[in-house]
């Protein structure tokens, strides 16, 4: 049978409506744990003789309907959900990852998973560097023998740099790495790094999987073996398990992911136009730009732009933030991908855990703010945006 179009397997992939009754949408199994037929099962089960569900951090139906759509979505060969982006990011790298071993890591990474790296880097000695990975001599130069990975956002957040997942997956594969990619500010609509050879794709899935902000969630997906190991050892042990109700909601979201993703790209361009007007609008950084100097990697190797623009505003941190209360239809707040437009000033706010000089030489600087554009109609998202920027140049 011919594989359906990516937009189908969102609504329909791996759901089987005979099974449950011919509900139309996933059931949710809202329990803790499940009976055995007899003791005997029980024991079957938890020595991995027999099939079944036994207790739901272990699994649950609904949380395995939502991994395997995303592990078809993203081409991959399984994937697992956690409670939160930051349990994915984690237990990857402890999978990956032991004392003494050195990771790579692409500069401007989410300030989270900076303090995890240097959490991990103070207590079981696993060394890390922040790097701009834009060259195969640049990568093999920061190679070490105890190298084991390559880590990556692309885009990076929040300063929209891109990476070039096949120049720098061709360099892991020729010095033995794995490479894991963060892919939440795409989502699968937008760009598959596994299918150019990726190893593990990682989301917070509370971003565009979820789409309407009210879930907090984490999936990542590799291949078979190595997803089962994360979920019988880090999954299961540190606990970072999804309850069965956000795997729903989650399921539900993807439903529109499409739809959504394209309305937040067609809004993401507008905004970028009207902003190139303004005179107090210093720098924008938008991989949809022209002039972006990475818009060609951008044209490759994503579907669309994104919904995401970054810029800095004259004044420093003070008018950023006068701007930024100065707004009424974008909401102040930290995340993206939800249907409200919403900003956060990084340096102060996602990217306040990594020291100063680090974020400067990340490119964020006090006068940066991040905007996830959401799916209003866009001319009341700028004109909200307009008249803020009148105010607060108004006011100085």
């Amino acid at each position: 049978m011919q594989k359906k179009d990516l937009e189908t397997r969102l609504i329909h992939g791996y759901f089987d409506r005979s099974k449950h009754h011919g509900s139309l949408t996933h059931p949710l199994y809202q329990t803790s744990t499940f009976v055995f037929d007899n003791a005997e099962q029980g024991e079957a089960r938890f020595a991995g003789n027999e099939s079944g569900y036994i207790y739901s951090r272990l699994g649950n139906p609904t949380v395995s309907e939502l991994e395997k759509k995303m592990a078809d979505l993203e081409e991959a060969e399984e994937a697992v959900a956690f409670s939160s982006g930051m349990a994915a990011v984690s237990a990857v790298l402890i999978h990956l990852m032991k004392a003494g071993d050195h990771i790579l890591v692409s500069e401007g990474v989410y300030g989270c998973t900076f303090g995890f790296l240097e959490m991990a880097n103070e207590k079981f000695n696993i060394d890390f560097d922040l790097m701009q990975m834009d060259s195969p001599e640049k990568i093999r130069a920061m190679i070490r023998p105890e190298t084991k990975v390559l880590y990556l956002e692309t885009p990076i957040n929040p300063t929209m740099k891109l990476v070039d997942l096949e120049m720098v997956i061709k360099v892991a594969k020729e010095e033995g790495l794995k490479v894991v990619v963060d892919n939440t500010f795409c989502s699968p609509y937008l760009q598959q790094p596994i299918t150019v050879g990726a190893d593990f794709v990682i989301h917070s899935a509370t971003k565009y999987i979820s789409g309407h902000g009210d879930v907090i969630a984490g999936i990542a997906a590799g291949p078979a073996e190595d997803m089962q190991t994360i979920r019988m050892t880090t999954l299961k042990d540190i606990g970072g398990v999804l309850g069965p109700f956000d795997a729903w909601l989650l399921l539900r979201g993807l439903k529109t992911l499409a739809v959504r993703m394209d309305r937040h790209c067609e809004n993401a361009r507008l905004i970028f136009d009207k902003l190139k007007d303004e005179p107090n609008v210093r720098k924008i950084i938008y991989p949809g730009d022209p002039t972006f100097s990475q818009h060609g990697l951008a044209k490759k190797q994503m579907k669309d732009f994104g919904g995401l623009i970054s810029f800095e505003i004259d004044g420093g941190k003070e008018a950023a933030q006068r701007f930024m209360n100065e707004l009424n239809v974008v909401q102040v707040a930290v995340s993206l991908g939800d249907a409200e437009s919403l900003i956060q000033h990084p340096a102060s706010m996602t990217h306040s855990v990594v020291p100063e000089e680090e974020r400067k030489k990340m490119g964020i600087n006090d006068s940066l703010v991040r905007l996830s554009v959401g799916l209003e109609s866009p001319m009341d998202i700028w004109d909200d945006m307009k008249q803020a920027l009148e105010k607060t140049f108004l006011k100085i």
